[in-house]
This record gives C-alpha cells, sequence and structure tokens, in this order.
C-alpha cells in the first residue's frame, strides 16, 4: 500500500501511521484518557521538536483529540456531554481567558457541499456579542465581564476568488481579536472515526489539506493573533477503505496480498474519491449544534 499517500487531518491518525510502519517518535509526546461517565477517550499528542514535526507532517503544538462513538447517534444528553468536554479542552488551550477576550470564529468550508458545511453551520448557532457589546456594554447581559464575540463565513475560493486566509486576515487586521477560533470539516484515515471524533489543536489550520487541496495556512504566524483550530472528519479515502479491506481479507487468509503495478495505478485513481455517510446532513446538522455549545460554553464568564 505504499503506492499512495493515505491523507488524513489527524495528529492521532498520523502518529499511528508512524507506530505501524516501525518508526521512532522522537520529539511526539502521547498521553490518553478516558472520561469513563461521558464515554469519551481523549487523546493529547504534542509535538515539540523539528524531527517530532518532520515525522508527523504537523506543526509544533499541542493536539487533542476526543473519540466518542455515540455522537453518531441523535442522543443530545449525549452530545451535550461531547460539548461541556469540549469546552474544557478549549478554555485549557485559550491563553488567560478568565480575561476579557475578543475572539473571532472562523467557519470554514463551502455551505454548497454537505459534507463541507460543518464550518459555516457552526458560526450560525454561535452566540455572537461583539455588536451588543460595543453598541450597549456589558450591561445588556448584565455581567462584569463579557467576551466580545464575533463570527465570519469567508466561502470558498471558487466562489470569492479569495484565499479564506485573505479574508480573515483582512477580518482580523479590522477588528483585532485576541484569538482566532478556526472551524473546518477534515479527513480521516480511518472510518471508524468518520463523524465520530473531534481535533482540537492550538497550531492552526490548513484548509484543505486533507484532500490535496493546499490554501495558505490560518496560523498565529500568518494571522498575528493564536489560532485555535476545531475538526471533525466527515470524508475519508476511498483508496483507503478498498486497501484496508483488501489487506484485512489477505490477513485471515493467511495470504497477504502484494499490488502490481496495473493494481497500484487503479489504487491512485481511488486516492482522488473521497466517501461520507449517507446521512451526512443530518450528522453535520447535529454535529454543528454540539461545537457551536461547546464554543458558546467555553467563552461564558
Amino acid at each position: 500500500m505504499s503506492c499512495f499517500q493515505v491523507r488524513t487531518d489527524l495528529a492521532l491518525e498520523a502518529r499511528e501511521s508512524i507506530r505501524e510502519a516501525d518508526g521512532e517518535l522522537r520529539g511526539v509526546i502521547v498521553e490518553e484518557w478516558d472520561r469513563k461517565e461521558s464515554q469519551i477517550h481523549v487523546t493529547k499528542v504534542q509535538i515539540t521538536t523539528k524531527n517530532g514535526s518532520r515525522l508527523m507532517n504537523k506543526p509544533i503544538g499541542t493536539y487533542l483529540t476526543l473519540e466518542a462513538f455515540g455522537l453518531a447517534e441523535p442522543d443530545e444528553g449525549y452530545h451535550r456531554e461531547v460539548s461541556e468536554e469540549l469546552a474544557r479542552q478549549l478554555r485549557n488551550l485559550i491563553p488567560d481567558l478568565e480575561e476579557e477576550k475578543s475572539v473571532l470564529v472562523v467557519g470554514l468550508g463551502n455551505r454548497a457541499v454537505t459534507a463541507d458545511a460543518l464550518g459555516p453551520k457552526v458560526a450560525d448557532n454561535l452566540l455572537v456579542t461583539r455588536h451588543v457589546v460595543k453598541e450597549f456594554g456589558k450591561a445588556a447581559y448584565n455581567k462584569e465581564k463579557v467576551h466580545a464575540v464575533s463570527a465570519i463565513v469567508p466561502g470558498v475560493m471558487a466562489a470569492t476568488g479569495m484565499e479564506s486566509a485573505e479574508i480573515v486576515k483582512g477580518v482580523v487586521e479590522q477588528t483585532h481579536p485576541d484569538v482566532v477560533i478556526a472551524v473546518d470539516a477534515l479527513a480521516a484515515r480511518s472510518t471508524k472515526r468518520l463523524n465520530r471524533t473531534i481535533q482540537v489543536t492550538d497550531t492552526g489550520i490548513h484548509p484543505g489539506s486533507g484532500v490535496g487541496n493546499h490554501r495558505n495556512a490560518l496560523t498565529e504566524e500568518s494571522l498575528g493573533v493564536p489560532v485555535i483550530a476545531i475538526g471533525v472528519p466527515t470524508v475519508v479515502d476511498a483508496a483507503t477503505i478498498v486497501g484496508d479491506a483488501i489487506q484485512k481479507l489477505g490477513k485471515e487468509n493467511g495470504n497477504p496480498l502484494l499490488f502490481d503495478r496495473e493494481q497500484s495505478s487503479t489504487f491512485m485513481e481511488l486516492n482522488n474519491m473521497y466517501v461520507t455517510s449517507k446521512d451526512i446532513d443530518e450528522t453535520v446538522k447535529r454535529l454543528s449544534f454540539t461545537i457551536s455549545e461547546s464554543i458558546n460554553e467555553a467563552l461564558s464568564l
């Protein structure tokens, strides 16, 4: 299966791929724990050195992965538990959140493509406060402290003719937020993590990287403010599904399969195709509420 590169946005899966290849993980620290009351498995991957960054093909920083397999079910109580856990992790990543902050939430993605509409739908469900605070002050919320929350959905370059990063940078320069939270749909390597996993990182985001459509990055270096990225894998590489199935079948039969040049070419074609679940419209709708609730809760004082 080395004839093509399996694409994934998840640091957890990048780490697993290296371990499967018996590679060393110097400069990468991994911690895992379970939230037994909510059946959420949390993995914290910290890339601390340039060598670790090279091995993982990801920037230096912290990557938190929440694996909650109940996310695929329409259980409002469970989704509430996940949003509370995500809010807890967001508070840990956003610096000095006990002080008043100006926060810009960016909903990345394409509204017209259901599997890519997570970011815009999250932005739609946010409690935005910046305009109210500017007009009426904190008394409007009867609080001594209020975060000024604003949101933007920059769209995609095919529709706007501009990079999302260009639009966001212009907004940042005009509104001067203290932190940016970017929400986007991701690509996974494993079907079991499809719509069931949430990744949070303090390294920013590279829109489209998981599906090979690299766009300008939204990072602290490019925007001048800390960027927290939240993502959920909504698509998986078609070649991964077929390849994993064939490899599993071969192992069960005690006959590991090898791929000749013609078969490798077929996999290369599949590597340009992405698969999502048949109920992705309802799934994205539920997930958008879960993530927006977690952001609202994390930014409440």
